[in-house]
């Protein structure tokens, strides 16, 4: 078992039985001119030059130490059959969804299947030996493979970083919970979307009700650790 140093308090987690799960790191909402930067959520290259840059550190040492990673990356086909009915509350809210069925120039910037907006940003692609699991909401449980995969290869602790902050890392991990995952966020691996008290308040509520808080530092002092 290895320590991690986190909040509330250190975490033992077993290295063979834990992925690094990167939530849509991809220009959509991660990149200027990508979807969250064009409908104004907070999006801009002060805060998202140094999430990428943990990702840089970050995954390396992950995979050097044995540690699988796994992106999650949000997509809509380009006839939204996977957005929900005409009574989906998907269909009506997401923001995605709605630009999609507009159109319009700007329509590759959003998550269109096969788009610049889709696609995981360059710095940080999958290498050989990752996976990819695709999904059309929030959360990486819903509508996918994803729990079966961790099940599968007997992963029980869960790192988490990429975006949003407060919205598809927040559903992934509570849902993580849930599944009785070991749901531990890096929060300066992180970026989120709209004010900065909508990110208080994930890492409020996983320091205090469901999970840990750590940062790229102590991960990587872990890892390094672990291959002393």
């Amino acid at each position: 078992m290895a320590t991690l140093a986190a909040r509330p308090k250190p975490v033992e987690i077993d290295l063979k039985r834990t992925a690094l799960i990167v939530v849509d790191m991809q220009n959509a909402y991660a990149k200027k001119g990508g979807m969250l930067d064009l409908i104004g959520e907070g999006i801009d290259e002060e805060r998202t030059r140094p999430v990428i840059a943990a990702h840089e550190r970050l995954l390396p040492a992950a995979r050097a130490a044995g540690v699988k990673v796994i992106y999650l990356q949000f997509g809509y086909r380009p006839d939204l059959s996977d957005a929900g009915g005409e009574m989906s509350p998907n269909r009506e809210r997401h923001a995605a969804v709605r630009k999609i069925r507009k159109g319009g120039p700007d329509r590759d910037k959003f998550i269109t299947v096969g788009t610049w907006g889709w696609q995981i940003v360059d710095e940080i692609r999958p290498e050989p030996g990752d996976l990819v699991v695709p999904k059309a909401r929030y959360s990486g449980f819903a509508g996918t493979a994803f729990e079966s995969l961790l099940n599968g290869m007997d992963i029980r602790y869960l790192l988490f970083s990429g975006v949003a902050t407060n919205v598809c890392v927040e559903s992934t991990a509570r849902d993580a919970y849930f599944a009785e995952f070991w749901p531990i966020l890096i929060e300066d691996a992180m970026n989120h979307a709209g004010p900065d008290f909508t990110r208080d308040a994930t890492l409020w509520f996983f320091e205090t009700k469901a999970g840990w808080i750590t940062d790229t530092p102590k991960v990587m002092e872990m890892l390094e650790r672990s291959q002393a």
